[in-house]
């Protein structure tokens, strides 16, 4: 993949802070993990203050087309996700699919049920966009 994709230096300090937690606490990161990480390396860190506002990011609320069906997701870090409240953890498939892509974009990615394309329709909530820099 080629396409840029854009984390804020927030976003991406929290997550390798979860990272490294999991790898102290002796865990072994799974094939997602690592592609989470391998996204974090390819990401162009911007300030928050200067995310562009058709980027998702951490805390997003997103409509997506998947399996032929719009879904609104958000994406949460794992101890806020919550399937039955569509809040994706980053650590997710879709979750990692869909950080730092912008609005209008589709992703191909690989999920436990084969490869999966997902549209990124519209982005209904960017904290970032409303001056929520602190989530």
């Amino acid at each position: 993949m080629s396409t840029n994709i854009y984390i804020s230096n927030l976003d991406k300090n929290r997550i390798r802070k979860i990272i490294e937690d999991m790898y102290l606490d002796g865990r072994i990161p799974d094939k997602t993990v690592k592609k989470l990480e391998d996204e974090l390396e390819r990401a162009i860190t911007v300030n928050p203050q200067k995310m562009p506002h058709d980027i998702v990011t951490m805390n997003s609320r997103v409509l997506l087309h998947l399996d032929d069906e719009d879904i609104e997701v958000s994406l949460t870090y794992p101890d806020e996700a919550d399937l039955s409240s569509m809040k994706l953890s980053v650590f997710s498939p879709i979750g990692t699919a869909i950080l730092g892509y912008r609005e209008g974009c589709t992703v191909e990615w690989d999920v436990p049920s084969g490869k999966a394309t997902i549209d990124i329709k519209k982005i209904l909530y960017q904290p970032e966009a409303s001056g929520d820099y602190h989530l």
